[in-house]
């Protein structure tokens, strides 16, 4: 079958964009194709710094013929109705259309549509280009004289040549003839920028990947990726040291090189008094290179990696000198911060804080460090952490914002805080938290234990929270420029896997509320005093249950918990279950009934307790329905003893007690034994059934039936509301 080969060279691909354009360019063209009607065996992708390239295997030379019947409208229909199928169908009159009749819709017009299959080679001209001008760049430029012209070509890069052959593997593919902005395609491309520039003729894939080989160009950025991190790894072992291994940086080097060479640098050993995270963040940065572990001492070496691109005449030696050289420079910056930033204390730099807007709405860094310290302290003795440490973690901990390191590499924003508090002798909790405050960042970071960062981590992210939903700016779609979800996934795991019982509703998020700026919350005004007064707070906005800001936060962890529980295995109707009933507030209680109720269902008696809901919930949601009216009240026990069956007097016996029995497992946090009690109920339920008409003809007797069906139904809300669950 034939293949297809296409190239766009340019002068060059950003490293952060080359993955994702390959993938594009994939679904680009192969998508245009099916939708065509060409399918095709399989494709890939590839990318360079300087091209993007594509392989689709087993597609055929033509498209399938087309054979359709359409159908058109009533004889006698309207010209104009007559004229549109005319044009629709390709006809030229309708003596080409044959006349159907229908037994209810009489006589009608059927037009015969045979098209030829198209040949693969014109769809793929007119389909790549169209795909070019459309692509999907996060950034593009026009260039030279067309730019000046009115939907002139953008690309990531001035585009320079487009190779595109088309053919089978026993045949001399040709080229798929096309132009773009004045550039032609052919069956030309150009090797590596330095070692071998001329121009090469390919024709298809399998010696297109070769001959860019021999050209000093290795296509794929995987294969690129192996080189570099072998390579990486042998040159330290030789020298008795090991790689600190970086896969971000790894997929970022390998974006910049076409021929990947690697080398091996040095620099001062003094420089190694520097912390090693600064170290690393400097050779990162500014060169990307990688640094090395002495495994002796399990410590940074004053060597580092890079990588070239290109072999050099005097094996390297110039470019390892100019790397040196730079790293030097910069190595002596850091060095200048960090002892710069030692002279000054932490909690000396607050009041620069206060000339850092965080938000016009909820303040400055400063007022915001301010909420946060009060928060944690309070946060603190439910979290098992010393009050005193935990406000002052949080009144130090974005000290940092303000040091010349942070300053020049702010992702050591938090780490250089607790180096610096170490040095000021501040209390080890006290220094560890002010780190890990920001912790967790994502879903596969760490998530701090001790008490101390766990009470200023929460206060964090809480004051975050709260601010932005008292301001209504909540994320929408795939929008959350406050990293908001992050911010309630932190959160949840932090009270999740530090075994946390925190009441979110009534603990943690009123008092969040309650120390913010006089700004609208949950759309209404309040004073300043009244914010900082939680009792005041309630009366004027309701934390009882009436401000929208509190519930629909509340609602927004409920969400987050079940994406959370989702990713870890859960059924998401099970969480429903749980977090529809009111006051589940306690995340930790919240998952072990999810748990619980999950493992209950697997059981037969979990089974069985299900059905017997579903029964009785059904037929009191039909008569509810019919009759327009809720039968929620409690049922009448002396008509039950008095002229109920024996069937249903047992059930009301078996209800009390099962439901009490649940109620005091609930009570010890046994939700597997309020489970066990509530399966008690199935041998009288299915009696009652079988034996009692629940719809009699007397209307006090079918009334308190009705009640006695909703008695079950309540019974299982002790648990779960089980009207939510599926399957």
């Amino acid at each position: 079958m034939p293949d297809l080969l296409l190239e766009l060279f340019s002068e060059e691909i950003p490293a952060r964009m080359q993955r994702r354009a390959a993938e594009d360019l994939k679904k680009l063209v192969t998508d245009a194709l099916v939708e065509r009607g060409f399918v095709y065996e399989g494709a890939k992708a590839f990318a360079t710094p300087r091209r993007l390239a594509l392989n689709v295997v087993g597609l055929p030379v033509k498209g399938q013929d087309v054979r359709e019947e359409r159908k058109g409208p009533r004889v006698g229909a309207p010209e104009a109705a007559i004229q549109g199928f005319l044009k629709s169908a390709g006809l030229a009159s309708l003596d080409q259309a044959r006349i159907e009749k229908d037994p209810k819709k009489g006589e009608f017009y059927v037009a015969l549509i045979e098209r030829p299959g198209r040949a693969t080679q014109e769809v793929l001209a007119e389909i790549v280009p169209q795909i070019v001008r459309s692509f999907p760049w996060p950034k593009s430029m026009r260039w030279g004289a067309a730019s000046r012209e009115p939907g002139s070509l953008r690309w990531v890069r001035p585009l320079q040549s487009i190779v595109c052959t088309f053919g089978p593997e026993t045949e001399e593919p040709e080229v798929v003839r096309f132009s773009i902005d004045g550039i032609e395609s052919g069956d030309v491309t150009y090797g590596h920028r330095f070692m071998a520039p001329g121009p090469i003729r390919v024709r298809r894939f399998d010696d297109y990947a070769p001959a860019l080989e021999r050209a000093k160009v290795v296509l794929d950025a995987d294969r690129r990726k192996d080189m570099i991190l072998h390579d990486a790894r042998d040159l330290a072992f030789a020298q008795g040291l090991e790689l600190v291994e970086d896969e971000g940086l790894l997929e970022e080097v390998a974006g910049l090189v076409e021929w990947p060479v690697v080398l091996m640098g040095s620099f001062d050993e003094a420089f190694l008094d520097i912390p090693p995270e600064v170290i690393r963040a400097t050779i990162r940065a500014n060169q990307k290179c990688f640094v090395l572990r002495d495994p002796r001492t399990d410590k940074l070496a004053n060597r580092f990696i890079l990588v070239s691109n290109l072999a050099a005449k005097d094996g390297g030696r110039t470019i390892v000198g100019g790397n040196e050289r730079v790293v030097r420079a910069r190595l002596s910056d850091a060095k200048f911060f960090w002892e710069t930033d030692r002279k000054v204390k932490l909690e000396d730099r607050l009041e620069k804080l206060k000339t850092i807007v965080f938000h016009e709405k909820l303040g400055t860094q400063y007022e915001r460090v301010e909420r946060i310290a009060a928060l944690a302290k309070e946060i603190a003795p439910l979290v098992g952490a010393n009050p005193a440490e935990a406000e002052r973690a949080a009144r130090l901990a974005k000290a940092d914002l303000v040091t010349e390191m942070v300053g020049e590499f702010p992702e050591l924003q938090g780490l250089m805080g607790r180096y610096y508090a170490a040095i000021q002798g501040e209390p080890v909790g006290v220094a560890a938290a002010i780190e890990e405050h920001y912790k967790p960042l994502g879903p596969s970071d760490r998530v701090p234990t001790d008490p101390v960062s766990v009470a200023v981590a929460l206060a964090d992210k809480i004051d975050t929270l709260v601010g932005f939903w008292a301001m209504d700016e909540k994320p929408t779609g795939s929008k959350d420029p406050y990293a908001l979800r992050r911010a309630a996934l932190g959160v949840i795991r932090l009270v999740l896997e530090n075994d946390l019982r925190l009441r979110l509703y009534e603990d943690i998020l009123p008092k969040g509320f309650g120390k913010l700026p006089p700004i609208a919350v949950g759309h209404v005004t309040v004073s300043g005093d009244a914010l900082r007064d939680p009792s005041r707070l309630e009366r004027v906005i309701g934390f009882s249950g009436a401000d929208p800001a509190l519930q629909d936060l509340l609602s927004f962890f409920a969400d987050r918990l079940k994406v959370y529980l989702r990713d870890q295995g859960a059924r998401h109707d099970l969480i429903d279950a749980v977090f529809s009933l009111e006051g589940q507030d306690d995340l930790l209680m919240i998952v072990r009934r999810v748990e619980a109720l999950g493992r209950f269902l697997d059981t037969e008696d979990g089974a069985n307790l299900l059905a017997g809901f579903r029964r009785a919930a059904n037929i009191l949601r039909i008569e509810e329905k019919k009759d327009g009216r809720a039968y929620d009240a409690a049922p009448n026990r002396h008509l039950i003893h008095d002229r109920g069956q024996p069937e249903e007097k047992v059930l009301l016996e078996v209800l009390e007690a099962a439901s009490r029995h649940a109620s005091e497992h609930v009570m010890r946090e046994d939700f597997e034994g309020a489970m066990r009690a509530l399966a008690e109920l199935r041998p009288a339920v299915d009696a009652f059934f079988d034996k009692v008409t629940v719809n009699a003809e007397d209307p006090e007797l079918r009334e308190n039936r009705l009640r006695l069906l909703n008695a079950i139904r309540e019974a299982t809300r002790t648990v779960a509301d089980f009207s939510r669950i599926e399957g």
